[in-house]
Order: C-alpha cells, then structure tokens, then sequence
C-alpha cells in the first residue's frame, strides 16, 4: 500500500468495454470512483477484436487489452499456467498492491487470482451471478469457484442473496464475505422533464436475450397481455439467440405494431429507449442484483420482475410489483402495475434513486474491504497448502499440485528476468484538468 492508505489496485476480468452489460458497468464506475478517491486503478481483460495493448478511458483509467481471444461466451480459453509471464509483468511494472478479480463465469479473473496468490499479493473478488448446484455445468464451477476462493484474502457479493449462494458454493467462511450492492449513474439516467400521456402504456424490456433472461418467458406473456390491454405497447431491445422466438410469436399473434424489436441497444442509449415508457420489464430466471432495474426506477419507471435471487432486495415495495417466473402470475403482476401508474411521480422516484443508490458509496464501501484485505497477513506457499487440501479428498490434492507447479513456474521466471528488468510504468496524473464530480460512462472517445 502506498502513501496515505492508497491502493494501487489491478481489476481483472474477462468482461470489460467495449462489451456491455452489468459486471462491465462495474467495473467501470467503481474504478473511477476509485480514482477520485485517490487510489491507483488499472484495467486487465482479454483483446476484443482488433482492440489489443494499453488504452486509456475517461479519468485517467488504464486498461491492459491483452492479446488472448474470447474462447466461448467472451471468456478466454483456460490455461491455467500461461498467463502466468503477463499478469506478473503487469503488476510488478503497475506496482500493484491488490488484485481485484470480477465474476465468477470469468477464466482471466481465476488465473489472475491464482498468480497474485503464488506472488505474495492481496487478492479480492467480487461475485455477480447467482449459480445452481445440481447441473453438471454449476458442479463443475462451483469446484473452480472453491478452488479460488481458498486462499482469497476477502469477497465481495451483490447482495444478500448471493452471499448466501457464494458461501455455500465455496465453503468460504461467512465473516470473510462482504455485501456491496450495485449502483446507478442517476445524472446520466434521468426522466423526461414532462410526464408521459397515460392514453397508451408503454412497457420496456431490454435484456439479453437468452434462458437465463426468461425470453421464454416474454413469448408467452406479452400476447396475453396485448390481449387483456389494448393499449399498451411493447419497446424490446437486445439480441440473443431467442430474439427469434420473439420475432415468432409477433409474426405469429400480428403484433407488428405493438411489439417493437429494436436489437442490441448501445449503453449510451438505454436511457432514450426508458424514457419512452411507462413500464419496465424483467424476466429473469436467476438474478444476483440487475443494475437494469435500477437504471429504469432512475428514469421513472415502475418496474415488474420475477421474484428471483437478490431482485427482491433492490428497490423498495412501492417502486416495483414482484411476480413468480410463471405466465400467469407475470400477466397478473403488470395488470397491477398498470393500476398503479396514476399513482407514480417519475421525478420523485428520481431523487429517491439518487439517495439509496451511489457509486462513490460503493466505491468508499469497497475501500473499507480492501483496508481489511491489506491488513491480512502474508503466508508462504507451505501454510497455504492446506486451505487445498480442505477442498476434497481427490480435488485437493490436484488444486495442491496445481499451485506447486505454479509456484517452480513463477521461481523460474524470476531467474529467467529478475524483477529489477521490469521496467516500472511512473504515474502520471491524468485527472488534473478534469472537474465536477459526474461520472461519464465511455463514450466513443474512450480507448
């Protein structure tokens, strides 16, 4: 830790801009936050595209695009070893103190968390997804997760819920797992300045369009409620492989001209797209949070969701009508909504978002974790063997040979190019001429 209690922190994660969507987001606000307050923030996920090497973004923050490809759905392929010789490069020329790793579905997040750890370094992670335990796919990332979260110095989860969820996927002690919820830019998401006429009702969905969204969910329910309500209307932006069912069932019941599919929807736009409606949809079948929720209710919007994971746990009961993950009970729930609409002052649901929701309060709030992670002390690689073992009777073992292997490689590199060949990046303050305290999200000009 440098002078004055400041971190120098390495975020990592396969998800990151230019991709969007609720861990990119994140990552992005809490690390400007971060910067205003004084710590060091650097960036490092995998190149998108042609988008490879050092860029910077709004603030002065740095990310390191490095030039591994998305393997399948934009997480990189495992190597378990080779990303070893750059992250150690990066944090030794970063002069990192802590590594902060971002979503459990992320492979760079894991490698890093596991190189930092061979390193001597402070790790955190922060968890964003809710995950099963029956499913072959959920077993074998809840090993993975237990296998990271052996040796990490604190976590940080979404909500109530996904504490719950984390802790009994990887066994981590409760007191070492922190509640930090999401946030929204409430300057960026505003209402319209005048009230919307209540002659049609508008209701907005944007999501991925995907299962775990409940697209299957939206097939079935908007027919039934363009039925029972002649005049609502239906905005759906995003894409995904089941925006074909969507596009099905509107050729299938002629809702041309109440349901409209506007595709992918750039970040930069959501709020233009809300601001048209009345109404916000979410389907979700497994939530941890859903920042989209949030940047609805900070545009005026009543919102209807499904009663899953930590939805229930983000806006108070008057901002939104909660629904089981079935048809029925959905149409049910937006009939309610709808009855409520006279009854809600889009301005005033504003400005309480402004107060319950901040970003530089979870930034203050991810500070005080990453005080306590310092404060941990530093074990060699004999006394942290254990926490390994503890985690099966076979996987230990395997997890224990894993991270020997790791640490011959990582003696190895330090003989091959000694630390003192690095070249240390000097710190430039890039946030002199900027001031205000708004937040901008990337814009065109980023990276």
């Amino acid at each position: 830790m440098s002078q004055q209690g400041k971190h120098r922190i390495l975020m990592v994660s396969d998800f990151f801009y230019p991709n969007f969507g609720g861990v990119e987001n994140h990552i992005y606000y809490l690390s400007q936050c971060l910067i205003k307050l004084g710590h060091k923030v650097v960036v490092m996920t995998h190149a998108y595209k042609n988008r490879s090497g050092v860029r910077y973004m709004t603030g002065g923050l740095k990310v390191y695009y490095v030039p591994w490809k998305p393997f399948l759905m934009q997480n990189t392929l495992p190597t378990f070893y080779a990303t070893l010789p750059i992250v150690r490069t990066i944090l030794i020329r970063e002069r990192i103190s802590i590594v902060h790793g971002h979503q459990a579905f992320s492979t760079l997040c894991h490698e890093a968390l596991m190189h930092a750890r061979t390193m001597g370094y402070k790790v955190v992670f922060t968890d964003h997804s809710l995950y099963g335990f029956a499913d072959v796919g959920s077993i074998h990332m809840n090993k993975v997760l237990q296998f990271t979260l052996a040796d990490v110095s604190q976590a940080i989860c979404v909500s109530h819920t996904s504490k719950e969820n984390t802790v009994l996927r990887s066994g981590l002690p409760p007191e070492r797992v922190f509640v930090i919820p999401n946030a929204v830019d409430t300057a960026m998401f505003k209402p319209p300045p005048n009230r919307l006429s209540s002659d049609e009702i508008v209701i907005v969905v944007i999501s991925r369009l995907v299962y775990r969204k409940g697209a299957d969910l939206l097939v079935e329910v908007i027919p039934e409620v363009c039925r029972l309500h002649p005049n609502v209307r239906f905005i759906v932006g995003g894409d995904g492989p089941k925006r074909v069912r969507l596009e099905e069932m509107r050729e299938k019941h002629s809702l041309q001209d109440r349901v409209d599919m506007l595709g992918a929807v750039p970040h930069a736009q959501v709020q233009s797209v809300l601001v048209n409606g009345h109404i916000f949809l979410n389907s979700s079948l497994t939530e941890a949070f859903c920042i989209a929720i949030l940047e609805a209710a900070s545009c005026g919007l009543l919102t209807v969701s499904t009663r899953v994971g930590g939805v229930p746990e983000v806006l108070p009961d008057d901002m939104v009508v909660l629904a089981e993950p079935d048809p029925t009970d959905m149409v049910m729930a937006i009939t309610k909504a709808i009855d409520l609409l006279p009854q809600i002052d889009p301005q005033a649901m504003h400005n309480r978002m402004k107060k319950l929701y901040s970003w530089h309060d979870v930034a203050k709030r991810t500070e005080i974790v990453y005080d306590r992670a310092f404060r941990c002390s530093n074990q060699n690689l004999l006394e942290r063997l254990p926490r390994y073992l503890s985690c099966g009777a076979w996987a230990g073992k395997l997890f224990c040979m894993v991270m020997i292997i790791n640490f011959l490689f990582w003696g190895f590199l330090q003989l091959w190019q000694p630390d003192k060949d690095i070249e240390v990046v000097p710190d430039i303050d890039l946030t002199s001429s900027q001031s205000g305290e708004h937040i901008y999200g990337p814009c065109a000009n980023d990276c």
